[in-house]
């Protein structure tokens, strides 16, 4: 089975589904995953940039990445591509990869630049005939999710729940690989919030560890 997890920025993907990827890699699975965005010249330099990806490779290392594949739109200035310039190439990574599931960041996240991705990225796996795409789920992410807008059709509400308890060290261990953008708790952003989010979310399926996501489309 092939798996496409879908970031929009470098460190989304550890942070949403790291636990997820790492088991899925050790079932046999193939995992790739889609970096939409770059950090636009002006507001981040270029030498962030090259040791961001560097993190990258490391935590993807850890966690058996088997590719990476980077689209470089401007972060955080999605909204300045058309909507339709987006989904069209992250369509055409649907394409080359031929993923059986899709992992993408849920529509109600505090970022624009997530909500842009949510969308083009439904945009792109319509099942129209072209693809086939079985599954879609969206995840969430630590620092953005949490931080989005209350409001009804907005707030992240777990559907599915995968148990990670042998694969939590290893997705903490990927998060420090992107120790430039790691915190100190109570950050949401550090250990201790990914595990206690784990944690939590392990509570509520009966296990000790869980990632959550949120079923947007499961074609049997």
């Amino acid at each position: 089975m092939k798996i496409l997890v879908i970031a929009t920025h470098p460190d989304d993907e550890v942070l949403g589904c790291g636990g997820a990827m790492a088991r899925h890699a050790a079932g046999g699975d193939t995992v790739h995953v889609l970096v939409v965005t770059r950090g636009a010249p002006g507001v981040y330099p270029e030498k962030q940039v090259e040791q961001l990806r560097k993190e990258l490779a490391a935590a993807h290392s850890v966690l058996g990445v088997a590719a990476a594949h980077f689209l470089d739109f401007p972060a955080p200035r999605l909204d300045t591509v058309p909507s339709h310039e987006l989904a069209d190439a992250i369509g055409g990574v649907f394409r080359a990869v031929r993923p059986d599931s899709v992992l993408l960041p849920h529509r109600g996240d505090l970022h624009a630049d997530h909500r842009a991705v949510h969308n083009a990225a439904l945009v792109a796996a319509r099942p129209n005939g072209e693809l086939r795409i079985s599954t879609l789920l969206s995840y969430e992410t630590l620092s953005e999710t949490e931080w989005g807008t209350p409001a009804p059709g907005e707030v992240f509400v777990p559907t599915v729940f995968m148990d990670i308890a042998k694969y939590l060290e290893r997705k903490l261990e990927a998060m420090v690989c992107y120790h430039s953008q790691l915190r100190e708790f109570p950050h949401p952003r550090s250990r201790e919030a990914i595990e206690a989010l784990a944690r939590l979310r392990g509570s509520s399926a009966g296990c000790a560890a869980a990632e959550a996501f949120m079923l947007i489309r499961e074609i049997v």
